[in-house]
């Protein structure tokens, strides 16, 4: 037996060897599978941190299978070895951490299994060396060495091979090879010898024992275990009375005999008398005598094989008695047997083996098609029990055998796989995205915007390409659980469902020229004007338009092109420098938007290209240029008022006194008609898109998609055009412009006609396979189907049948079998030629056995197999009692009277009987403990206690679908509050404390009261407040609303949304303010007044005003005026200036023109220009005109400005108005900000060509808050218990989606449990051994037996209590007991007899070690009996003391250490303790074992000596040693300074000095470096090594003394060094 350790590489893989004419591949299979399971696997990303894996753990998982999953761990290491975070490794090389794996069956482990061999020897392996040598014969210290086996994967049924693929996919191969050690040889270890017994005899001199018991046996060679038992001579004070026997007689019985059968001549004697079954049914058997040659007749043709009837056989046993002394010795009976004979013979039961039947065929094998995990396939057979085992007869053997089958499977078909399918999206609904408080506000139907939609997960199979066609299966549904490995798809989206169509639109542009409605083809006098405005920005939505884009006006002499006058020259005088003359002018022809055309588009003739003028003389008057006409008085005519608008020139140089005069005061002033166009706006006004429909004119249904598909047919769609009147409604289509028409019809992409689509059904629901038992009502099976596709479109509408159900077909009712038993045969005695022959009472009396036949029948009394009965018809009937045949001497009774009468439960009921005859005057008989005269029993009572047994289950509500509902998804909200049950087991109990079936108590076997599950309440929010003013006091900005809390979520509800620090949540809307909503009104300038003496007209300098007023911005007219103190003063024109006059024969030039444009970044050392041009010479050559051109720095902020975009912040996001979430927009707006702060129009920004790259609107998503979407509760599971109180059902959930954003949380509770009913659970309970009884008899063989009993108890067995109960509720308990044994020999010991104790209880695990180190996983435990010896003279006559060992798991390693205790008189106790504290004996080396005697050569006889555990002779505390020059003890003296308060020995210390005694007293203070031992005493080390350190020192100072001097004579140093000491130096 070696010490073995198992060795494995760095990676954990185990080596094998490759058997010869085994396929490569499957070799590389099996290599690739061990690399897979090694562990430290390190996957490089850089030099420094690498991916490290550790060993897949367990295969585990719910069911076994391919479904099962392992993990293992993952770390990240750095090169030297420590871990690192898992960020340093690359995220891409992670090696997975969780597979797939094939969880093992409880049935694999039993086909197959691994076959190993026995060790080899172990054999050593030299460190230098490769060959291997044998163990050398001399063991100094445990080696290493090597030792091999044999592995095989066998099949468990009939020991073949197969190949080791299917056992390591099971379990992993035991190693080959191994590394053992080979340790020196262990002795037995034996426990401590228990106390003495008392003495074998109470007077005299007897034996007492003791024993002890083995702990470890010997092994590699070592010592044999000692005796285990001791004995001694006892004697006590009490000497033995005389006439007493010195011995002590016991009746000893030996071994029972095998059952014989009865000889033939005592057959015909007692005439043995049996049954006849076969020829009469009738209750009345006919007893016949049965003779030798006799057969006993069956007619059923298969009597051989099933019997038709068992009959039992009679026989008897003897066994042999004798009586013996103590010493061992055989004596007369007469002196063990005075009144009574002894027991030698007993009728008995003849022995008959289990009888079976045949095996049947095998069944199929359960796999039937090839699959990827390697697991086998098995196949049962079985057979039945035919005939009991009777009379301790051979045991029934196995009745069912299981065997492999198709364990590759290479040429089965592919074993189907299962994957998820799902059904169409279901519709878009919004309702599970409001909260409770939204609900309640309005309507629901008008919804739009984001929302979700669901659909079913269902598995189905998926055909093997393979397989033939006929077998190919369609998606049919099969049970989720197939798919359990993948991950269901998602089963909920998010949708939209589209909202009212939204419109961003700029403003009106002004209107503009009256035009012909076409310009192509102008017709008519009519023409119209219109003005546009441009969409923005628009919602998604098909079917929806925005509003309309063109107005348009009806108008008269309408004209697409206009000749376009320019003037390009001055006035040329026709005869001198001043006077009429012509002026040249530049004819274009423009189009209605202004844009310049070919002069053949303007059909009118053209005005003339030359025009009279008139240049002004030196005395004529000088009128300026007209101003621009003034705004527009009215938009539009009325019949009461229309739009007039004026123009002005004046009066720059007065005439002289010949010259042209000046025009009157009127003709200044000009006026004309504007917009005289009526106030009647017209435009198209259009609805919404139709619905799509066929049109016979477009055939597009030949065209195919890119993809291939075909599409579904073309149609139009078709809308209403109305031409409207503005504030009017809709009139004729003649008054709008037919150009701006909107399209009212479209093609269009029909909706696709579908069909519904349904899976095929499911395959129906197994059906019971047995038979029908009686009463029970007529199982039913079901199968679904699955909605996959919703028809649409017209189309095949769905079947109305998702689910079925039928009846199962009609199964053969349970076959009604029952035994039939007959008469009880007459009372079987030992017959009277045994008893003859044997010591014992000669009366044909006494006990015996009676037997009675059984036979089978069916329901209607025929005859039936056995067979059948034993598998219909319950429990054997007994077919045996004990029966007595009354001897003379025996008491007589009458029979037991009926019970009395009960009076209630609780109350108990009596039966008698008495004494007959002359027992009434026998003494032996009137004992009532042997012969009861009454006998009572309690009364059966039904009424049973109901008490209510652990907690409440949790609120269960009800169920909402009814079976066959799921084949759709229900758009219902399964609801998780509101009302529900609740449920409580009930344990009912019987009067006697017993539990009994709960429905005897209750209908259901709960307790049922109705609970509430409180529904979860959302966050609430306030109503929105009303919006803020806009945050932008001047231009653009954003206004506010806000909710605030007004309640918090609770148990459970929707959460508030992201709130800010004051508990809001805000909406921002983009706004503008007007940054003056006032502005100055200016009246033209006043004539030019000039202050002159007399009252000629003047000239030259003079002032002239202007009216100024401040108006509200929109209005017009006199009564607009408001305070002066509401508009911008800094912006307040001037209400006065100083003018000039021209006087005749003065140049008279223009006003100024408009300043040019500065530099658009205002750039310094820039000027801008204003010019003017001579409208009149000065008479006089001499006289100048002023400049005509004038310039200025452009300054900054003063006369130049900068301009630049500004946006302002983005509003929300923007949904439709009934939209919860989903996709918006969100806005800003777009200012034009001057260099100095203020913010002008967007025309200065666009005017100076600044370019918008800022975007005003933007789409956006708003996340749409989903609520908790689960699974619906699957169906109640089994009771984890099938009796009980520890019975629970569980069901579950899964959640589809979690929440999001403010969506309702998934609840906590996705498991839900109630109690089952408990049950009473009825088990069969073996009692312990009994003692060794021997019948009979004082000592000899016997018998120990054990009961079965059945009992009741609440579950967790073995730790709840039981009672016993009526063996009818557990079963059949003669079969209960065929499986048990129920009797076994023993010996009980007579007096004086040597005999073996009883086993010892096994001893602790232990496991072989060195040095605290094991390398072996199993230990090994033993136990002994050891040898009693009662008589001394019989001790010749004893067996051996008898040990045994077994494996066992969780050994210890022990260590060995010798104790001792203290010394007394020289002497002490040493004993061997293990690590564990147990003393024993062997297990410590002998050779360490410390002296138990301490001894002194010579003996210490010295005054206050002693002899010291070196073996020398010392002295006491206090005293001092004084030795001789040879190393031994002279004398003590006392220690100076030590009061040791002890007295001197005066004899030894008094009398006169001698010289001898004075040498010794200077011996005494000398020091000695020899101690009495011989050995160096430890001063002698110290002063050695002070004496060193010393000398060093010395060294060391005289070399820092003497060497700084012979430096100095040298060259001084430029720097001292720092030194740690003062060494003298006049520096320190």
């Amino acid at each position: 037996m070696g010490w073995t350790m198992t060795l494995k590489d760095d990676y954990g893989a185990i080596a094998w060897k490759q058997p010869a004419g085994n396929n490569p591949s499957l070799y590389l299979l099996l290599s690739l599978f061990f690399l897979s399971v090694q562990s430290d696997i390190v996957f490089p990303k850089d030099h420094r941190f690498s991916w490290k894996a550790g060993q897949w753990a367990q295969c585990i998982g719910e069911e076994c299978g391919s479904g099962g999953v392992q993990t293992r761990t993952i770390w990240c290491v750095h090169t030297e070895g420590w871990t690192a975070h898992h960020s340093h490794c690359l995220h891409i090389d992670k090696p997975e951490s969780q597979r797939h794996c094939f969880k093992v069956c409880d049935w694999h482990q039993d086909l197959f299994e691994w076959e190993v061999s026995n060790w080899g020897g172990c054999v050593l392996v030299p460190f230098f060396f490769n060959e291997l040598k044998l163990r050398t014969a001399e063991c100094i210290t445990a080696q290493h060495g090597i030792q091999r086996r044999k592995v095989h994967c066998v099949r468990t049924s009939n020991r073949t091979t197969v190949t080791a693929r299917i056992c390591d996919f099971f379990s992993q191969k035991p190693p080959v090879e191994q590394a053992c050690l080979i340790p020196c040889p262990q002795d037995c270890v034996v426990s401590d010898f228990t106390s003495w017994s008392s003495c074998s005899k109470t007077c005299g001199a007897g034996l007492q024992h003791r024993t002890r018991h083995v702990l470890a046996t010997p092994m590699y060679g070592g010592a044999t275990c000692p005796n285990l038992t001791d004995t001694r001579i006892c004697s006590t004070p009490l000497s033995c009375p005389a006439g007493k026997s010195e011995y002590q007689y016991s009746l000893k019985v030996g071994a029972w005999s095998e059952c014989r059968v009865l000889h033939h001549k005592d057959a015909l004697l007692s005439g043995r008398t049996t049954v006849d079954f076969s020829t009469s049914t009738d209750e009345n058997n006919t007893v016949t005598l049965h003779k030798p040659a006799s057969q006993h007749h069956n007619p059923h043709p298969l009597a051989h094989k099933y019997p038709m009837s068992w009959e039992l056989e009679v026989g008897y046993k003897t066994r042999q008695v004798r009586c013996t002394r103590s010493d061992g010795k055989n004596s007369m009976l007469s002196l063990c047997t005075k009144d009574s004979s002894p027991l030698t013979f007993q009728a008995c039961m003849m022995l008959k083996d289990c009888q079976t039947s045949d095996w049947s065929l095998w069944s199929p094998c359960s796999k039937t098609c090839r699959s990827t995990d390697l697991s086998p396939g098995y196949r049962l057979r079985s057979r039945i029990m035919t005939h009991i085992p009777v009379g301790g007869g051979k045991q029934c053997p196995a009745l069912e055998e299981k065997e492999a089958c198709n364990i590759i499977g290479d040429m089965l078909p592919n074993c189907p796989r299962f994957v998820w399918r799902t059904t169409d999206w279901g519709k878009c609904r919004i309702l599970p995205l409001l909260s409770q408080q939204d609900r309640r506000l309005g309507n629901i139907s008008i919804l739009c915007g984001g929302g979700i939609q669901t659909r079913r997960t269902y598995c189905v199979q998926v055909p093997d390409d393979s397989a033939p066609h006929h077998r190919k299966e369609v998606s049919r549904p099969v049970n989720a659980r197939l798919c359990a490995g993948e991950d269901p798809p998602s089963a909920v989206q998010y949708c939209f469902i589209p909202c009212q169509h939204l419109c961003l639109l700029s403003q009106w542009s002004p209107w503009g020229a009256c035009v012909h409605e076409n310009c192509k083809v102008p017709q008519g006098k009519k023409g119209f004007r219109k003005r546009r405005r441009e969409v923005l920005w628009e919602s998604s939505s098909p079917s929806e338009t925005c509003p309309h884009l063109v107005e348009s006006i009806p108008c008269e002499d309408p004209a697409c092109y206009l000749w376009q006058v320019q003037q390009e020259g001055k006035c040329i005088p026709n005869k001198s420098s001043c006077g009429p003359g012509t002026e040249v002018l530049k004819m274009t022809c423009v189009s209605a938007e202004g844009e310049d055309v070919h002069i053949a588009h303007c059909v009118d003739n053209p005005p003339p290209t030359v025009v009279a003028c008139e240049v002004a003389c030196p005395t004529d008057c000088v009128v300026g240029s007209w101003s621009l006409w003034s705004p527009c008085s009215h938009s539009c005519a009325t019949k009461s008022s229309e739009g007039r608008q004026s123009r002005t020139r004046t009066v720059l140089a007065i005439p002289g006194k010949e010259g042209r005069k000046c025009p009157a005061t009127p003709a200044l002033e000009e006026w004309r008609v504007c917009n005289d166009h009526p106030c009647m706006v017209f435009y198209w006004e259009a609805s919404a898109w139709g619905p799509c429909n066929e049109d016979g004119a477009v055939d597009l249904n030949r065209t195919r998609f890119w993809n291939g598909t075909s599409p579904c047919a073309m149609g139009v769609q078709i809308r209403e055009v109305s031409c409207m009147k503005m504030n009017i409604g809709p009139v004729i289509g003649k008054r709008c412009s037919d150009s701006a028409r909107p399209e009212t019809i479209q093609p269009c992409l029909l909706p696709c006609k579908k069909d519904c689509i349904v899976t095929p059904f499911s395959e129906w629901t197994a059906c019971p396979s047995t038979c029908m038992p009686e009463n029970k009502t007529v199982a039913t099976q079901s199968r679904y189907r699955t909605i996959i596709q919703r028809s649409a479109s017209g189309g095949q509408e769905c079947p109305d049948t998702l689910y079925e159900e039928r009846e199962c077909e009609s199964l053969p009712a349970c076959p009604v079998y029952r035994w039939r038993t007959h008469k009880w045969h007459s009372c079987t005695l030992v017959p009277e030629s045994v008893r003859r022959g044997l010591s014992g009472p000669g009366e044909a009396c006494g006990n015996g056995l009676e037997t009675r036949g059984v036979s089978c029948v069916e329901e209607s009394r025929e005859p039936a197999n056995m067979k059948e009965c034993l598998r219909w018809a319950g429990p054997l009937p007994p077919q045996i009692r004990e029966c007595r045949v009354a001897c003379k001497d025996d008491c007589t009774l009458t029979a037991w009277s009926k019970f009395s009468e009960c009076s209630g439960c609780g109350s108990s009921r009596s039966r008698k009987r008495s004494l007959t005859g002359r027992s009434k005057k026998k003494e032996h008989c009137l004992n009532e403990a042997l012969y009861p005269l009454e006998d009572t029993e309690t009364c059966p009572c039904d009424e049973f206690l109901s008490q209510p047994y652990g907690n409440w289950s949790a609120c269960i509500l009800p169920d909402p679908l009814a079976p066959g509902q799921q084949g759709w998804m229900n758009q219902q909200e399964i609801k998780d509050c509101g009302p529900g049950l609740r449920y409580r087991a009930v344990a009912c109990i019987d009067q006697q404390g017993h539990l009994v079936n709960p429905i005897l108590c209750t209908e259901s076997g709960y307790m049922v009261e109705f609970c509430h599950i409180p529904c979860p309440l959302d966050c609430k929010l306030s109503d929105w407040s009303p919006w803020s003013a806009c945050s932008a006091s001047c231009g653009s900005g954003l206004k506010i609303r806000s909710k605030w809390l007004r309640e918090k979520a609770f148990n459970g509800g929707r959460p508030c949304p992201r709130l800010d620090l004051k508990n809001q949540v805000y909406e921002a809307v983009r706004c503008h303010s007007e940054c003056s909503r006032y502005k100055w009104r200016i009246d033209p300038w006043s004539i030019c007044t000039i202050n002159t003496v007399d009252d000629l007209p003047g000239c030259g300098e003079g002032v002239q005003s202007r009216k100024i007023r401040c108006v509200k911005k929109g209005t017009g007219g006199e009564d607009s005026s408001v305070e002066d103190s509401l508009c911008d003063q800094e912006e307040m024109p001037p209400r006065a200036q100083v003018c000039f006059l021209a006087c005749p024969n003065d140049c008279v030039t223009a006003p100024w023109g408009s300043w040019s444009n500065c530099p658009l970044l205002c750039d310094q050392g820039t000027a801008r220009n204003r010019s003017r041009h001579i409208l009149r010479l000065p008479a006089s050559e001499n006289s100048s005109c002023p400049e005509m051109v004038q310039s200025e720095p452009c300054v900054l902020n003063s006369s130049c400005f900068t301009y630049q975009y500004k946006v302002s912040d983005w509003s929300t996001c923007h949904l439709s108005k009934h939209a919860i979430c989903g996709w918006g927009s969100r806005l800003r707006l777009l200012d034009c900000i001057r260099s100095d702060g203020k913010i002008v129009e967007l025309q200065k920004c666009e005017k100076f060509g600044l370019i918008n790259k800022w975007k005003l609107s933007e789409s956006c998503m708003v996340d749409c808050p989903v609520s908790c979407i689960l699974s619906d509760w699957s169906p109640w599971a089994e009771c984890s218990h099938t009796c009980g109180s520890q019975g629970q059902s569980v069901r579950t959930r899964r959640i589809l989606q979690e929440a999001h954003e403010e969506g309702r949380p998934c609840p906590n509770q996705l498991t839900q449990t109630k109690p089952c009913p408990i049950r009473p659970c009825y088990m069969w309970l073996l009692s312990d051994w009994s003692p060794c009884s021997v019948e009979g008899a004082d000592c000899g063989e016997g018998f120990r037996r054990r009961n079965l009993s059945c009992i009741v108890h609440w579950g967790y067995w073995p730790d709840s209590s039981h009672q016993p109960v009526d063996g009818e509720l557990c079963g059949d308990k003669l079969r209960q007991q065929l499986q048990q044994d129920m009797e076994q020999p023993c010996f009980v010991p007579c007096p004086g007899d040597c005999h073996l104790t009883v086993w010892s209880s096994w001893s602790s695990c232990q496991l072989t070690c060195l040095e605290g180190r094991s390398f072996e996983t199993t230990g090994r435990q033993a136990r002994s009996r050891a040898v009693i010896i009662q008589v001394k003279e019989n001790q010749d006559s004893c067996p051996h003391q008898i040990f045994e060992t077994q494996p066992c798991k969780g050994g210890k390693c022990h260590s060995y250490q010798w104790r001792t205790g203290g010394w007394s008189n020289n002497e002490r106790t040493v004993w061997c303790q293990r690590s564990d504290g147990v003393n024993v004996t062997g297990g410590c080396f002998p050779q360490k074992k410390p002296a138990t005697v301490r001894h002194c050569h010579p003996p210490c006889t010295k005054p206050f000596s002693y002899c010291t555990p070196s073996g020398v002779c010392g002295c006491e505390k206090g005293y001092t040693e004084v030795m001789t020059t040879h190393g031994f003890l002279d004398y003590c003296t006392r220690t100076p300074g030590v009061d040791n308060n002890k007295k001197a020995d005066v004899k030894t210390n008094s009398g006169r000095l001698k010289p001898s005694q004075a040498q010794d007293l200077f011996r005494e203070w000398t020091l000695r470096p020899v101690g009495p031992d011989g050995r160096v005493k430890l001063w002698v080390y110290v002063v050695t090594a002070v004496g060193f350190i010393l000398i060093l020192f010395i060294i060391a100072l005289s070399f820092l003394v003497c060497n700084p001097s012979k430096a100095n004579k040298t060259s001084p140093p430029p720097q001292k060094p720092l030194t740690l000491a003062y060494d003298g130096d006049m520096d320190m």
